[in-house]
């Protein structure tokens, strides 16, 4: 009798490993940036070309720590308000992509680059505007010399475009309440593009003392208001002049309104209720400027 043979057995299929496989290593995400000095909460970041390079240039602001791409560095040390600069102005240099000032600064903001932290001006005293008067004068005999005043305007880009134009058209200093408006920031420096550096930003306790003060110095005082009897081109004012402005809806408060030598207005058409205090303040300050002989 033949013999059966052997059961063939299937082959037994190989024992999974215990151990997960390996994770692909993960790719480096985009760096974090520290600020390299943390000085407090006193500090300001401004940003954007204009304001970092005003700031870098003006002997009176202290600077501590730049953020900067390598493209926005080249061209801030190429900027020829910086020419002469000294070596020692610059402050602790860290460079950066532009994802990390993305992450850094409020969402929206236009950096161009650029985020330079600081610490805010020292504080002007109302004083200064007649020392700054009569220098003036010295220099542009028979000029209008407006300073702008504004009664509780609260937007900082509206205060920022003040000043520009206020520079652009030859004002000699730009003076707030110290309540109710906007402190220094990165915003305020942008909308101002470099003349937060320039122009005087006096702060003052009580408006309609602080008129009172530039009366003292020579100085007549016009509010602007649309209820004004006259426009400003027809008003006849020359010389030492503080222009005031009140907040966009409100206008002026009574007792600033009352401290007032003229309340005078801009013509506009009647398909528009009013402007906004920004462009108010450039068109009078216009006004004023081409009145100079």
């Amino acid at each position: 009798m033949a013999s059966r043979p052997p059961p063939r057995r299937r082959p037994r299929p190989p024992e999974a490993s215990s151990a997960a496989p390996a994770k692909p290593p993960r790719a480096p995400g985009p760096r974090r940036p520290t600020p390299p000095l943390d000085d407090g909460p006193n500090a300001v970041w401004l940003f954007g070309h204009h304001a970092v390079a005003a700031a870098l240039a003006n002997p009176a602001r202290r600077c501590l720590a730049l953020l900067t791409t390598v493209e926005a560095e080249a061209n801030l040390r190429a900027e020829p308000l910086l020419a002469d600069l000294d070596p020692a102005r610059w402050p602790e240099v860290s460079r950066v992509e532009r994802a990390d000032l993305d992450r850094q600064l409020p969402p929206g903001t236009v950096h161009q680059g650029l985020a330079l932290k600081v610490r805010p001006l020292p504080a002007r005293a109302l004083d200064e505007v007649a020392e700054l008067a009569a220098a003036a004068e010295a220099a542009r005999p028979g000029a209008n010399l407006p300073v702008v005043v504004l009664d509780q305007v609260s937007d900082p880009r509206n205060l920022g475009a003040i000043l520009r134009a206020t520079a652009a058209f030859g004002g000699l200093a730009v003076i707030v309440q110290d309540r109710h408006s906007p402190g220094e920031s990165g915003v305020l420096a942008k909308a101002a593009s470099g003349t937060l550096e320039t122009v005087p930003l006096i702060r003052a306790a009580n408006l309609a003392q602080a008129l009172e003060g530039l009366k003292k110095h020579g100085f007549w005082v016009a509010g602007l208001d649309a209820r004004g009897p006259v426009a400003l081109a027809s008003a006849g004012l020359s010389g030492r002049l503080a222009l005031v402005l009140g907040a966009e809806g409100a206008g002026l408060r009574r007792r600033v309104a009352e401290t007032c030598d003229h309340l005078v207005k801009l013509p506009i058409s009647p398909r528009v209720e009013s402007l906004n205090v920004a462009t108010a303040a450039a068109v009078a300050l216009y006004e004023l400027a081409r009145e100079t002989p």
